[in-house]
């Protein structure tokens, strides 16, 4: 009679290292998935921030100075944004888009006075703004 001994080594087997580093590179590419949608919904609230307060802005300004929607006001950018206005800093989109303002007329209630170029992909435009 043959007496085997089965001697098991210790260690992993290339299979399981493979299964193992399948499974670390899932976890990744998820984590990159998801980092990047999170960047991208952050950087779309911050334009849309960026337009309410001009927005906000723009109508403090008329109510202050007693001017009605669809009033010419020269200079009404350089009125509402800058160094001790409404707004102190020039906005900038944090997707790199970039600003169009309204011009110097004071716009209607629920006509954005700012818009950002990104916009024509729905990205950078406010759910809602009819009471803006």
């Amino acid at each position: 009679m043959k007496i085997t001994s089965s001697k098991r080594t210790r260690g992993m087997t290339l299979l399981e290292l493979t299964v193992v580093i399948l499974v670390l590179l899932s976890l990744i590419s998820i984590l990159f998935i998801g980092a990047r949608a999170w960047k991208k919904g952050s950087d779309r609230a911050g334009c849309i921030m960026q337009i309410r307060n001009v927005q906000q802005a723009v109508r403090s300004y008329a109510n202050m100075n007693g001017v009605n929607p669809a009033a010419t006001v020269t200079g009404l950018q350089s009125l509402v944004v800058g160094t001790g206005k409404f707004v102190e800093k020039t906005p900038a989109c944090p997707a790199a888009g970039t600003y169009a303002y309204g011009g110097d007329t004071i716009p209607a209630v629920g006509t954005l006075y700012m818009t950002c170029s990104l916009a024509t992909s729905d990205e950078h435009v406010p759910g809602s703004y009819s009471d803006w």
